[in-house]
């Protein structure tokens, strides 16, 4: 099976080309398709190959993220039924299945909510440093991988494709948003995390952080905007998941996301400075080696199977 890592529907508007969805407006003003393609990124750089099938497992697992989780918040989910979507998007049936959602169409809130469980990645990074995260000063003596006393929501801009995300402080993304909305915000993503990281640990599986994105729309009373959840939801592309046995803090831990390939990228040269491609072969991308095409899909089928079976 090849990889999907670009969509071609020449009758339909694209409104945008992220990192791994398209985003393509409709005949209806209020509803807009979001396709996830196979493409995958790491480090903010968008690979040259991609993960076949992927876009179909993080389709999957958005799905059922969004209907486990709709009574903490509204989401922006209407269907992933071609046949129910509008009639120009039912000829592009055979490119969509199974990768699609129509959606609402929403003023998107320009902040990525992080919510933390355990400290690992840029956090465990920073702290070593710093001993602070995202500016948030830490105790002394934690160590990689450690569970945090309480989840720790740490927010990040939201930048444009091939730009790259900045941590922020709370203060700041508040002032950014206005705090009225930052903690709409904040409080819909900790419980998000908590409900979902319970979940997930009775399937055998560590949430140990992952990214919510929020937008805007029309309060059903007609009286100013209500906050739903938008984009994609608790899939190993904006989540690390690490298997619960064997679970040792301490140290790195084995993951089902795109940790792997993060480290097969960094042992192959990749540094900040290198995102056009290898030292010596800039400009040429960065392509994905078979075995860790092979390895990364894996690890997203596995995470899949163990959280919705």
């Amino acid at each position: 099976m090849a990889a999907l890592t670009d969509t071609h529907l020449p009758d339909l508007q694209l409104v945008s080309r992220g990192k791994v969805r398209d985003i393509y407006s409709t005949s209806s003003q209020d509803h807009l398709v979001f396709i996830a393609t196979d493409r995958i990124s790491a480090y903010d750089v968008i690979l040259k190959n991609g993960i076949p099938g992927k876009g179909k497992l993080l389709t999957q697992l958005s799905l059922f993220w969004f209907s486990k989780l709709e009574h903490v918040i509204p989401n922006h989910f209407i269907t992933a039924d071609i046949d129910e979507m509008p009639l120009e998007v039912r000829k592009y049936k055979d490119q969509l299945q199974g990768r699609a959602m129509l959606v609402k169409k929403a003023k998107v809130v320009p902040i990525e909510a992080i919510v933390r469980g355990y400290i690992t990645g840029s956090a465990w990074s920073e702290y070593k440093k710093s001993g602070t995260v995202h500016g948030i000063p830490f105790p002394p003596g934690l160590v990689e991988s450690q569970k945090l006393p309480e989840p720790l929501l740490t927010p990040s801009t939201k930048a444009e494709q091939g730009a790259h995300d900045e941590n922020i402080s709370p203060e700041q993304a508040s002032q950014l948003i206005g705090e009225t909305l930052y903690t709409q915000i904040s409080q819909a993503a900790l419980r998000l995390y908590s409900e979902a990281a319970i979940y997930a640990h009775s399937k055998g599986v560590i949430l140990a952080d992952t990214k919510f994105e929020f937008g805007l729309v029309p309060s059903p009373n007609g009286d100013g905007e209500a906050l739903i959840l938008v984009d994609e939801l608790l899939t190993p592309d904006s989540s690390r998941y690490w298997p619960l046995e064997g679970y040792e803090a301490g140290k790195p831990q084995p993951s089902f996301d795109k940790q792997y390939l993060r480290d097969w990228m960094v042992g192959a040269g990749f540094r900040k400075g290198l995102e056009s491609g290898r030292e010596g072969e800039e400009g040429q991308g960065w392509i994905i080696e078979d075995s860790v095409v092979e390895g990364t899909k894996k690890r997203y089928e596995e995470a899949v199977t163990l959280l919705t079976s």
